[in-house]
Parts: C-alpha cells; sequence; structure tokens
C-alpha cells in the first residue's frame, strides 16, 4: 500500500508539473508523442516523424540536463540510448522514401527548475513515449517499421523504470 501510495504522488506530481509547465519539451501539441497522441489519422510518414522528433527531443533534454547537472543517472546511460534510437529510425525514412526531419530539439528543451522534477518529467514523457509507440502498433505497418517501433517501446519500458526509481 505504501508503496502504491508513492506511485500515485509521483503521478500526481507529473501531471502537475506536465499541467503548469508542460512537458520539459516543446510547448506545441504538434511535436513528438504528443503530436502523435493527439492526431486522429495516421499515416506512415506522420508516426516515423513524430517518433523520430520524440528520439531528438529526449536526446536533447538529456542532454542538457547532463551539461546542468553533471553526468547523473539514468540520464548519463539513457542520452546514448536516445542516440541509438535516432540511428533506428533514420534508415526508415530513406526505405520509404521519406525525408528525415530536421533535428531541432536542442533550441525546443526547456530546462526543469530541479533534478528531482526532471525525474518526475521523465516519468510522464515516457509513459507517452510507451503511449505513442502502442498506438503506432495498432496500425498496418511493414514488418521493419514494426520491428523499430516494438523495439523502441521496449526501451522505453526500461527508461521509465529508471526514472521512476529515481523519482521515488
Amino acid at each position: 500500500m505504501k508503496r502504491l501510495s508513492k506511485l500515485l504522488t509521483v503521478l500526481l506530481l507529473a501531471f502537475t508539473l506536465v499541467g503548469s509547465v508542460g512537458v520539459v519539451m516543446a510547448e506545441e501539441n504538434d511535436f513528438g508523442s504528443a503530436g502523435a497522441l493527439a492526431d486522429d489519422n495516421l499515416t506512415l510518414e506522420e508516426m516515423l516523424t513524430y517518433a523520430i522528433q520524440d528520439e531528438y527531443a529526449a536526446e536533447a533534454e538529456y542532454a542538457k540536463i547532463i551539461a546542468t547537472y553533471g553526468q547523473v543517472r539514468p540520464y548519463s546511460n539513457i542520452v546514448n540510448a536516445e542516440t541509438k534510437h535516432i540511428a533506428a529510425l533514420t534508415p526508415l525514412f530513406e526505405a520509404n522514401s521519406f525525408e528525415t526531419p530536421v533535428n531541432d530539439a536542442a533550441s525546443r528543451v526547456i530546462l526543469p527548475a530541479s533534478l528531482k522534477e526532471s525525474y518526475a518529467i521523465g516519468v510522464q514523457a515516457e509513459i507517452m513515449n510507451i503511449d505513442m509507440y502502442n498506438r503506432f502498433l495498432t496500425q498496418e505497418l511493414p514488418d521493419s517499421v514494426r520491428t523499430v517501433f516494438e523495439s523502441l517501446r521496449k526501451a522505453s519500458e526500461s527508461h521509465l523504470v529508471a526514472f521512476q526509481r529515481k523519482a521515488k
């Protein structure tokens, strides 16, 4: 019961933070997982675009947190994973004759007020990322895209656990 109470407290804090400062990244609702979850008619190109935007956003956010707070975990581990996620998505654009979106995520980063706050925001960001990939995986997808989306969802599930541990 105590653990459930802590989890609910962390989730409430995350929702409060998202409501008051927005997700650490962009304020726009058409970027990354926020855009994907708000889009009612997803094309393959849009799914790939939202996915890479979300990975760009995480990489930029985590790099900024490391630059500000030092080589702290889980950021020091996860930032490298985000780079690999981008590398996994990039060939899918070429394979499907889509232009790879420009990575302008660093210009969108809003640094959290504290490291503790960043963990709660990380929890919410990973939940949204997982929800995005879950939504994509209900669609008809080429096998190569499905495989990458499943892999990225699994990675986000691991990242979520890491942020939940730090947010306690």
